[in-house]
């Protein structure tokens, strides 16, 4: 051993990754504005990777979304965005060949990416629709919904014609709080129709792959600030993923988090993708992130110390709990533990 070895220097998010996925809603923005610290930090990370950007909001072309981006300081072209929109027409092209007509439920972003597929656009069920694409967008009204339900009411086995959603999300993030996403209105069809769409936006994989092909990416870091589809969709793709509590998701999420759904890295915010990220350690039965220490025993979860800093308390007791393969909801968790300091819309 050398007189003068030192511990090895920890390592950042960014170590190694030449490129950054990030999602849009809760990562870069609430609403038109940008949360802080996010564009200074995403344009630190653009000089040494690519940076790409996906989102399941299908209201948006991938034009209008690139121009916003740019609005807000970043440097964006529309073939830098992948959409939900675009992985749905890679389902649907599968599916029913163009120019088919397909009834719409949804906005700009998804009109936009049929009519470059070559398909012919209805809002109407009486026009004998060859499918189904369900999006978001903003006015989306009870008559949108029921025009889906009467193309739909012939089950897909029965003849019916398919059915595609861009996404499930339940909530989407807006500067007021956080408000009913696409998910909500897809389950309003369901109820009325007792079917299921085929997703085609994260969680699922096509929407990663295609990020993957179009950047050309052999290590990429995706950021999100959702478990059950960012972060789900980024494991089932087999990329690093940095969760930011900047969105949706709080600390009591990440503490929760099904195996599956756990990110690489939990960060307070975008800047923290430029620091050293600290290791979790395992010492005397304790999970230490830095100089904060939780450990799981019986029924149990036990703070051995705080540390200095809430976002190591949340990953060293993250690290504890999915360590000890016992759901959350039978442990005893200490309310300090669920402390949410952290930016949230």
């Amino acid at each position: 051993m050398g007189l003068f070895s030192r511990k090895p220097a920890q390592r950042t998010p960014l170590d190694g990754v030449d490129t950054v996925l990030a999602d849009l809603d809760g990562v870069v923005y609430a609403g038109p504005g940008a949360l802080p610290y996010a564009v200074d930090s995403l344009n630190e990370a653009a000089q040494n990777a690519r940076l790409g950007y996906i989102t399941n909001n299908a209201s948006r072309t991938d034009a209008s979304v690139a121009e916003h981006l740019s609005s807000l300081g970043l440097h964006v072209a529309p073939s830098d965005v992948v959409t939900s929109p675009q992985a749905a027409m890679r389902l649907l092209a599968g599916l029913v060949p163009a120019p088919a007509t397909i009834l719409v439920v949804g906005g700009d972003g998804l009109v936009d990416e049929l009519q470059k597929a070559g398909y012919t656009v209805t809002r109407s069920a009486d026009d004998a629709p060859a499918a189904v694409v369900q999006g978001f967008a903003p006015e989306v009204a009870w008559t949108d919904l029921a025009e889906a339900a009467f193309a739909l009411k012939l089950p897909e086995d029965e003849g019916g014609i398919p059915w595609i959603a861009t996404n499930t999300d339940w909530t989407i993030p807006r500067e007021r709080g956080v408000a009913p996403g696409n998910g909500t209105l897809v389950s309003a069809v369901h109820t009325a129709i007792g079917r299921l769409a085929t997703v085609a936006g994260k969680p699922e994989v096509p929407i990663f792959e295609e990020a993957k092909a179009r950047f050309g990416a052999q290590k990429a870091l995706f950021i999100g600030d959702r478990l059950d589809t960012d972060i789900l969709g980024a494991v089932r793709s087999g990329i690093d993923s940095a969760l930011v509590l900047t969105g949706i998701d709080r600390p009591k999420h990440v503490l929760a988090a099904p195996e599956g759904s756990r990110p690489t890295y939990i960060l307070s915010d975008l800047r923290e993708l430029h620091q050293p990220y600290p290791e979790a350690t395992e010492k005397d039965g304790a999970h230490w992130v830095n100089d904060a220490g939780v450990r799981v025993r019986g029924g149990d979860v036990e703070i051995v110390s705080e540390g200095s800093a809430q976002i190591d308390l949340l990953r060293a007791g993250a690290a504890a709990i999915w360590a000890s393969g016992t759901p959350v909801f039978v442990l005893r968790v200490p309310e300090r533990l669920y402390d949410d300091p952290f930016h949230r819309p």
